[in-house]
């Protein structure tokens, strides 16, 4: 990637979509290649993913919720914009999780991919995240095109509370809401929080809604 951070890439001949994946705040790891493997290798897609903490890697869960308020937008947008570029793919898409989810929201002002899945972004940046180099995710969905995304989200997750994402579905997005579901109850299976039936399902709406 363009700030030299570590990166997962997946490719398959002939592919003509490529996907972007962007992590959840713990970045790039065992869970999220086997993820580049799986979509790469169900959609004959090509498929790349990154770290977040370009140079960090190291950080564990407490140090990386302080160390959020660094990160940069240009940065970290621009490695996905790199990492579409890796998929040699004219047509690309991005799909994020949790912080992941939040700049895959951000990623809609650049105009570069196709369609756009946040599972649980945060709309607006937590307080604690704020800082020079973060800007608003609803703002740059403002400024792209909002019915070029998908958002899911779960009524009981405290980082996307219902006002919130009423907010992201009146400027146009797509939003498709699970009831009960608390934060990250889609991508890690080991987690309490994780919904085996509400997972598969979310993840049928967005390879559809990403094959359209």
């Amino acid at each position: 990637m363009a700030s030299g951070t570590q990166a997962e890439l997946v490719t398959v001949p002939d592919a003509s979509v490529g996907l972007v994946l962007v992590p959840d705040i713990m970045g790039l790891r065992t869970l999220f290649d086997e993820h580049c493997a799986r979509l790469a290798r169900d959609n004959s897609w090509s498929v790349c993913s990154f770290e977040l903490f370009a140079g960090n890697e190291h950080l564990d869960r407490d140090e990386r919720m302080i160390a959020a308020k660094d990160l940069d937008d240009e940065r970290i947008v621009g490695d996905a914009l790199a990492a579409a570029e890796a998929t040699g793919c004219r047509r690309v898409n991005i799909i994020g999780f949790c912080m992941g989810g939040m700049y895959t929201l951000k990623s809609v002002k650049t105009g570069r991919f196709h369609r756009h899945v946040p599972f649980y972004g945060m709309i607006h940046v937590p307080e604690n995240w704020r800082g020079a180099g973060q800007g608003d995710p609803l703002d740059a969905v403002r400024q792209g095109d909002p019915r070029r995304v998908l958002a899911v989200v779960g009524t009981a997750d405290p980082f996307t509370p219902p006002d919130v994402v009423d907010e992201l579905e009146s400027v146009g997005v797509t939003v498709v809401r699970y009831q009960g579901a608390d934060h990250a109850f889609v991508h890690d299976p080991d987690r309490p929080v994780h919904n085996a039936q509400y997972a598969i399902d979310a993840w049928a709406r967005a390879t559809n809604w990403l094959s359209g």
